[in-house]
């Protein structure tokens, strides 16, 4: 009888984000990378359009989260409302 040793995959365990990024940051890094990888899939010889166009609808999420409305506490008249 031969003796099995078990080895954990790869994805045994979870990963986390990163420690000590502000979200900002981090939300402006992902939006860099998904345009980044949006014009890569434009450059390649068979135009991946679907995949550019996925990655660029990544990216203006990540912008969105950046544009977190404020308060102008200053003239609250001009701020929000119709």
């Amino acid at each position: 009888m031969s003796m099995v040793i078990h080895l954990a995959s790869h994805c045994a365990a979870p990963s986390l984000p990163a420690t000590g990024t502000p979200e900002p940051i981090q939300h402006f890094a992902d939006a860099h990378n998904a345009l980044a990888m949006a014009l890569h899939y434009l450059r390649q010889p068979s135009g991946n359009v679907p995949g550019a166009t996925r990655k660029a609808v990544q990216a203006l999420a990540a912008l969105r989260r950046l544009n977190v409305p404020t308060k102008d506490i200053q003239n609250p008249e001009t701020s929000g409302g119709a």
